[in-house]
This record gives C-alpha cells, sequence and structure tokens, in this order.
C-alpha cells in the first residue's frame, strides 16, 4: 500500500521537503499530485527522523504545496528494458521521444545497475575498429574499456561522436554490435544532429538514443547517463550482444550534480563540485567491462569538454583517474583545418597493446605505432626550431621530419568525418607516411617487417 502524505512544507529549487514521514528509505520514487490532478516525480535525497528530502524530476515552478500530496513508491528508479528498445529515441527518463508506441517491456531493471564482481570481471583484450585512424592505429580501443574523449567548447567532438557510433565494430566476431548513446544538456539542434545523422546512415537500427535537452530539468540529466547504462547492460548481459556506450557531455552532467549539490547546501569540494564527485562519476564508468561467461560487453566513450580547456578541472582530472586513458582534442589542430582535431601525443589508451598485433590486427601494428609516435614528435621539435631560428638551422634529416610531421597531420589524423577506414588502410597510410625518413631512421621496427610492408 501507498503511503501518501499532506505534510509537504518547503520547496527550494529542485527540493522539497516532507515531514511526518515513515518507512521511507533512500532513492525510493515519489509521486507528488497537485489539486488538478497533474502529477509530478521526484525521488528520496535523504531521510532524517521523520523528514525525507525529496529530489524533484520535473520544474516546481506553480507547485502549490498547501493543497498537494507526496505519495511514496516503495521502489527506487527503474527502465523498463526490451530488445526493441533498439532503433528508438527516449527523452532523459527512459519515456519514447520519437513518437513511438511505449515499450512492452521484457522485464524492469533499477537504473543504478548492480556491481559488477572483481572477480568475475574479463580482461579486455579485443580490437574494436572505429575506422579513426588516430584511434585505431595509435591509441586503440578494446572491448571492454572505458576511454573519454576530452574536447573543449566549440570543437567538433559531437562530429567525432556521431562518426565511432555509425562505424565501430568488433572484427572477427560473430557477436551482434549495439550502440547507446546518451545526450545530456545538449541542445534542440544537436539533437536533431544526431538522429538525422544515424536515421540517414542506417545506424538508427542498432542504435538506443537517450536525449536529454539543455532545458529539461537538472534532475533528469543526472538520471539519463543511468537509463543508457541500464539499457546497455540489458542489451550485453542478457542479450548477449557489443554495446558500445557514447555519453556526451560529461560535464552537463557534473554542472547538474553541482545545481542539486547547492541546493542541499552541501559543503563544496574543488571548484563548487560536490566532494562525492569523484565516487559519483566512478559508479558511471565502472559499468563497463566484460565478464566471464557471458558473451556480451560493455564499452564506454564518455565525452566532456573541459572548462577553460583546462585538463586539469575536476572533471577531466578525476575521469583520467577512473578511466583507461583518453583522447585529447586540439584547438591548434582545429585551427589548421585537420577533423577530427585529435592530438595524438598527449592522448593515451592504457590497453591498446592488449588489442592489437598478428591475429588481431596485423603483425607490425605495434612497431609501426611506436616509430609514428616518435617520428610526429620529433617533426614537431624540428617544425618549432624552424619557427624560432628558421630552416637553415635544420640539418636534412630534420627537413625531413619537419615534412613529415606536415604529412601526418593532412593524411594520417585529418580524415574527415564520413571516411571509413579498416586498420589494414590505417597502418599502409603509416607505412607510406614512414618512407619520407631516411631507413636508418627507422629504428623501433624490426627488419623483417620494413622488407615486408616499406614500399
Amino acid at each position: 500500500m501507498y503511503k501518501e502524505y499532506m505534510t509537504i512544507k518547503e520547496v527550494v529549487g529542485p527540493l522539497m521537503l516532507v515531514e511526518g514521514v515513515e518507512g521511507v528509505s533512500y532513492d525510493e520514487l515519489v509521486e507528488v499530485t497537485q489539486e488538478n490532478g497533474e502529477i509530478r516525480r521526484g525521488k528520496v535525497l535523504e531521510v532524517r527522523d521523520d523528514k525525507a528530502v525529496v529530489q524533484l524530476f520535473e520544474n516546481t515552478q506553480g507547485l502549490k504545496i498547501a493543497t498537494s500530496k507526496a505519495r511514496f513508491l516503495g521502489r527506487s528508479l527503474s527502465l523498463a528494458v526490451s530488445k526493441d528498445m533498439l532503433g528508438r529515441v527516449f527523452d532523459g527518463m527512459g519515456n519514447p521521444r520519437d513518437n513511438g508506441a511505449p515499450i512492452i517491456p521484457e522485464k524492469r531493471l533499477d537504473v543504478n545497475g548492480e556491481p559488477i564482481n572483481p572477480a568475475a570481471r574479463d580482461y579486455p583484450n579485443e580490437f574494436i575498429q572505429t575506422g579513426v585512424s588516430a584511434i585505431d592505429g595509435l591509441n586503440t580501443l578494446v572491448r571492454g574499456q572505458k576511454l573519454p574523449v576530452f574536447s573543449m567548447s566549440g570543437l567538433p567532438h559531437a562530429q567525432l561522436a556521431a562518426q565511432i557510433a555509425r562505424q565501430a565494430k568488433v572484427r572477427g566476431s560473430d557477436g551482434k554490435f549495439a550502440v547507446v548513446f546518451a545526450a545530456i544538456g545538449i541542445t534542440y539542434e544537436e539533437a536533431e544532429y544526431f538522429i538525422e545523422d544515424f536515421k540517414k546512415t542506417g545506424a538508427i537500427e542498432r542504435t538506443v538514443l537517450f536525449t536529454n535537452l539543455a532545458n529539461d530539468p537538472a534532475i533528469e540529466r543526472i538520471a539519463t547517463p543511468r537509463m543508457a547504462l541500464t539499457c546497455a547492460e540489458y542489451l550485453a548481459f542478457d542479450c548477449g550482444m557489443h554495446v558500445l556506450v557514447i555519453m556526451t557531455d560529461i560535464t552537463n552532467y557534473a554542472e547538474a550534480l553541482r545545481e542539486v549539490s547547492a541546493a542541499r547546501k552541501e559543503v563544496p569540494g574543488r571548484r563548487g563540485y560536490p566532494g562525492y564527485l569523484y565516487t559519483d562519476l566512478a559508479t558511471l564508468y565502472e559499468r563497463a567491462g566484460r565478464i566471464r561467461g557471458k558473451q556480451g560487453s560493455i564499452t564506454q566513450i564518455p565525452i566532456l569538454t573541459m572548462p577553460e580547456d583546462d585538463k586539469t578541472h575536476p572533471i577531466p582530472d578525476l575521469t583520467g583517474y577512473i578511466t583507461e586513458g583518453q583522447i585529447i582534442l586540439s584547438r591548434d589542430l582545429y585551427k589548421k583545418g585537420v577533423n577530427p582535431p585529435i592530438d595524438v601525443l598527449p592522448s593515451l589508451s592504457r590497453l591498446k597493446d592488449k588489442g592489437i598485433g598478428d591475429g588481431k590486427t596485423r603483425e607490425d601494428h605495434a612497431d609501426t605505432m611506436n616509430q609514428l609516435f616518435a617520428a610526429y614528435a620529433r617533426g614537431k621539435e624540428c617544425k618549432e626550431l624552424s619557427a624560432i631560428l628558421g630552416d637553415s638551422a635544420l640539418t636534412a634529416t630534420d627537413k625531413l621530419y619537419a615534412e613529415f610531421a606536415e604529412r601526418f597531420e593532412r593524411t594520417y589524423v585529418s580524415q574527415g568525418y564520413d571516411a571509413n577506414r579498416t586498420i589494414e588502410e590505417t597502418l599502409d597510410i603509416g607505412w607510406k607516411l614512414l618512407s619520407i625518413l631516411p631507413r636508418s631512421e627507422l629504428k623501433r621496427i624490426k627488419e623483417r617487417y620494413i622488407e615486408k610492408y616499406l614500399k
């Protein structure tokens, strides 16, 4: 039996105080019914003695507390899941947004998920081909990994996200591949861009979209990634699919956390964000992975814009601690017309060594990757030296390295948002670039690979 109370005492921002409650638990769902029959939903944030603090999902504007009833439902927020979710668009609370019929659920799952037993986790070691050379060739994504993209305001991370969602696949696997896309706090135009792009390319058939718009309540923003991950866990571990979860923009999620934390009058941490930001982000990121004995897996690409382009800001800083590397986008490369503007030197995939090599990509992958990194780093140094001292300060070899760096950015990193390169094409482009350098400079590649692949 649901418990109803007409003891709503106060509303502050998205928070509501209900007094005289009994048997109410943390995270329990609440329905607030107004005199005119309108219902607003929320969840319990805090219980102390006979008082409950309720966080409303909808706007509190126009809520008349004197005549409203709060009804506690005895369960936490859940998502109705089914295979029919593929090809559909939902809002941040899991309600259809595409004018389609409601989902007939095969089961209902708690959006907070259940922690994966560390002993049951399987190590990520299978290559995922994104079709983007700067990722596949140099910062390889592995099935079950969490690899964030650190972007900056105004950079085309939305196009990169859509490209990866369209093109990503597990090579040499019979398992079905699905994409769960969570758009958090984005504009209507951005949401339309993703939906139209997926429809136009047919990628929508294997994609589930959760879209939380910028004008939706902040509370819904906090629920959106959890809805997406709950759907992903069902597709991966119940349906045996390889699921790629793309979440953009995590910065909007963290801002919503800060807004609610401020409304609760909590003591702020770094830059005003709550002290539990690390723990909260970990509850999202750690839902990626593989489980022994189960065919499916969850791979995550969270995307965040770094406030003030600052890598030491709490959001990218804490994300870097929890995840296995990062892909960093560069404003300088973007200004040069390099798209996608991935800065490969500070980017890192900590699991790349596990997903490359003979039988996974190609035997020469590790050696060419190391040589390309080294040559590009030296080429950038030579270009900087040339800018300060002039070309006359460079040796003949230095000039070749400078030319290599320029062509590397133009042909390897820059490929546009429609090119879908196989790993073989990416590796061959790398060899073609390495042919600019004298053979004696290829010190990181085994001689037999040079004989076989250097044209």
